[in-house]
């Protein structure tokens, strides 16, 4: 997947990993790109639209897919983490509703469009979709529930030409880490190691320091194996996503 004259969408665009990786894809030649933000967004690109959305709604995620006539590369990258336990069931279903639920809402909206391109999906996730962190119960939860979600696509989706794409991000200096006192990745270093994981149509990217300590344990270990394993479980006449 070269990005040249690709057209892009990024949830969670206005800040962070998202906007860095608005500006990369820009960087890279991107013909469009669609930023997806909850609040407003200024960009003196004239390739940048930025687009109302929040990824819990589910008429902004089914305006926006509309809006939009043409994608290739879907990039679910909004997200949030709260501090917590196990306790505060409000807090939980919270980071389902965005890492879990919103990462299926947008990529259901949006998948007639990619499988017209014969795109590529990817989905934000975290080291802690491997293990947890306790001190972020509820978001490590969610983010091991999209990870299995994204295992899920890239198995259901691979004989309709779309691949599946997973970023094991460690950490990022970014909002959500501000509380951790330990080394972090740029997001603009972050970016280009998910672009240049997505040109290299790896399954799972390992984009930072962190996580590329892990990346070859994880593709040869035996939940990798599992995964391919029961990919093969999927019937040819599987409805995709209804």
């Amino acid at each position: 997947m070269n990005i040249t004259n690709k057209t892009v969408m990024i949830t969670g665009a206005n800040r962070g990993i998202g906007r860095a990786l608005v500006n990369e894809a820009l960087n890279r030649g991107a013909k469009r790109v669609y930023a997806g933000t909850r609040g407003a967004l200024e960009h003196a690109d004239p390739r940048v639209t930025p687009m109302a959305l929040d990824v819990t709604s589910v008429s902004q995620v089914e305006r926006a897919a509309r809006e939009v006539n043409t994608l290739d590369v879907l990039i679910n990258n909004a997200g949030i983490a709260l501090y917590g336990d196990l306790i505060n069931l409000d807090s939980i279903e919270q980071q389902l509703a965005v890492n879990l639920f919103g990462t299926l809402q947008v990529t259901r909206a949006f998948l007639p469009l990619l499988k017209r391109a014969k795109g590529a999906i990817v989905n934000n996730l975290s080291l802690v979709a491997l293990a947890p962190l306790p001190v972020v119960p509820g978001y490590s939860i969610s983010k091991a529930a999209a990870s299995n979600m994204t295992q899920s696509l890239r198995a259901i989706l691979a004989g309709e030409g779309v691949t599946v794409h997973g970023v094991f991000l460690g950490p990022v200096d970014t909002d959500m880490t501000r509380g951790f006192e330990i080394p972090k990745a740029s997001p603009e270093s972050v970016a280009q190691g998910i672009f240049d994981g997505l040109e290299r149509n790896e399954e799972d990217i390992f984009p930072d320091p962190a996580s590329q300590s892990i990346a070859e344990g994880w593709r040869s270990g035996v939940a990798k194996a599992f995964e391919r394993q029961y990919a093969g479980f999927v019937p040819e006449s599987t409805a995709v996503l209804g």
